[in-house]
């Protein structure tokens, strides 16, 4: 259950105000820690040629350069260093039901934070990153590029961009993601997955990047308090007003039933996959879930 947020659009001084707000606050957490968690996850996927060197003793004699070896009179070999530059993409959900928070931030807001983070941590890695947003399709879509103005205008473009629809379709944003965004790459998928039918262009996306999924969440759809009074809501996305009764115990229990069966969906589906997803809710700080993602991911790699 989603309550729509009428939303306004925002005047260019306030968007700048908030966009100089948030690279404060995610410029202080990427240059103490996200910055360094980010390098330690996310590999070059090649090699590269970096210089010669004299040969010494244990050294591999298949890494000898017979070119220079013979031009010199004695051997040398190749050194080669991993291929940095990474792209990474971030996918953001705009629909309707982004446009909710009960406590705290809106989703929308918690994805503007969470992007910047990413945004920024790439940008101190020298990587490229680019911006894709999608309601029922795709509504905005900047190629990745390097450098702090980019980035800046990625923030601002999430802050600013007013969804021309309130629906959602995950598959529409990842079948254009699959056609446009080919070589491998880091995908940052941000929603709060309350969608159906996107498995197989997900996998697709799954096998082709190294895809990270952030579920958004909110503390009031995870539980309404149980008090004698009715709730006139109306679903940001399909614009229906219904009232509920809060003190209706099947209310409740059918609320609970279909929250499980979509953790359940999504969990099985993540787990198919490899991935691991990291939750996010706009009553708690947004970072913190996603620097213990990366701890932990940094951890699994050392062993």
């Amino acid at each position: 259950m989603t309550e729509e947020t009428q939303t306004q659009t925002l005047p260019t001084s306030e968007i700048l105000r908030q966009v100089r707000r948030i690279e404060i606050i995610t410029g202080r957490l990427v240059a103490e820690t996200f910055a360094g968690e980010y390098l330690s996850v996310f590999k070059g996927h090649g090699i590269e040629f970096n210089e010669v060197r004299e040969y010494s003793a244990g050294d591999d004699v298949r890494s000898i350069d017979w070119n220079v070896t013979a031009r010199l009179g004695k051997p040398f070999i190749k050194r080669y260093a991993e291929e940095r530059e990474l792209t990474l993409m971030l996918a953001c959900d705009i629909s309707g039901s982004q446009r909710f928070g009960s406590r705290g931030k809106f989703k929308s807001e918690a994805a503007a934070e969470l992007s910047a983070l990413f945004a920024f941590a790439a940008l101190t890695n020298n990587d490229k990153v680019g911006l894709t947003l999608f309601s029922d399709g795709v509504e905005l879509h900047i190629p990745p590029r390097k450098g702090k103005t980019h980035a800046l205008r990625l923030i601002r473009e999430l802050l600013a961009h007013k969804p021309k629809s309130k629906g959602t379709n995950l598959s529409a944003c990842l079948d254009t993601l699959n056609r446009v965004f080919r070589k491998r790459g880091i995908l940052v998928f941000i929603s709060d997955f309350l969608a159906e039918g996107y498995e197989r262009p997900f996998a697709i996306a799954a096998k082709r990047h190294d895809l990270i999924p952030v579920v958004l969440e909110d503390p009031l759809e995870e539980k309404i308090p149980a008090i004698a009074a009715l709730l006139e809501a109306k679903d940001a996305e399909t614009g229906r007003t219904r009232v509920y009764d809060l003190s209706s115990k099947n209310f409740h229990d059918s609320l609970s039933a279909a929250r499980e069966k979509r953790k359940k969906f999504t969990k099985k589906l993540f787990n198919s996959l490899g991935l691991e997803a990291i939750t996010v809710r706009g009553d708690r700080p947004v970072a913190d879930p996603v620097v213990n993602f990366f701890r932990a991911r940094s951890r699994r790699f050392k062993r």
